[in-house]
């Protein structure tokens, strides 16, 4: 649980994001982790039916949505960090995406073309090379802090995309694309403006409409 704890995405409060506002059921935890030489470590977090809910220890915070992965374990007494079916639906995201578009050292990626008629988004699964060199296109891009906030605009062309970028050990990180919307680009906690440099590579790794 440390481990997994310790992978998620550290944000702070001024950064811009949607939630739903469902009203429903929230149920807070308190988790303690105990140390061998009798120090204490507290991390306070919830579920709610809007997966809208931030995990701190007091110092540093994360908006991944750990919730019903804490349920579970609190029921089960087993610990087991919630995974979606479907790949490119990956939104709890890494540690270092706070900093960086994409966090160093992918060994793959999946690019996943996104079609709001289709249930399941078309996608195309790409090795080390190509993970790399996408992942060093998309840190190339001035960035700024910012959630998965779309001020639309009108370009004639509503493509959306999703990269979803796998490390050796830990959780993936995310990055989205829209085409109509601006900012353009953005992975929940950096957000920017991919050119054509960026849009023509991903469009090149994408599966074909």
């Amino acid at each position: 649980m440390a481990h997994d704890l310790a992978f998620l995405p550290v944000g702070t409060d001024d950064v811009e994001r949607f939630c739903t506002m469902v009203g429903g059921a929230m149920t807070n935890y308190l988790i303690r982790f105990g140390y061998s030489d009798g120090q204490a470590l507290w991390v306070g977090s919830a579920e709610e039916v809007n997966s809208c809910v931030t995990t701190t220890n007091g110092t540093a915070a994360s908006r991944s949505y750990v919730g019903r992965s804490i349920t579970r374990a609190y029921r089960a007494g087993v610990w087991r960090l919630e995974q979606p079916n479907d790949p490119c639906q990956t939104s709890v995201g890494r540690r270092g995406q706070g900093e960086q578009m994409v966090p160093d050292g992918p060994i793959k990626v999946v690019v996943c073309r996104v079609d709001r008629n289709e249930r399941l988004p078309a996608r195309v699964e790409h090795g080390r090379e190509q993970a790399r060199d996408l992942a060093g296109k998309l840190n190339a891009v001035n960035t700024e802090p910012g959630g998965n906030t779309c001020h639309e605009i009108d370009t004639g062309d509503r493509s959306r995309f999703r990269l979803i970028f796998s490390y050796e050990d830990g959780p993936p990180a995310w990055v989205q694309i829209m085409s109509n919307c601006r900012p353009s680009m953005s992975n929940g906690l950096l957000q920017g403006d991919a050119g054509d440099v960026v849009r023509n590579r991903v469009v090149r790794l994408a599966p074909t409409p």
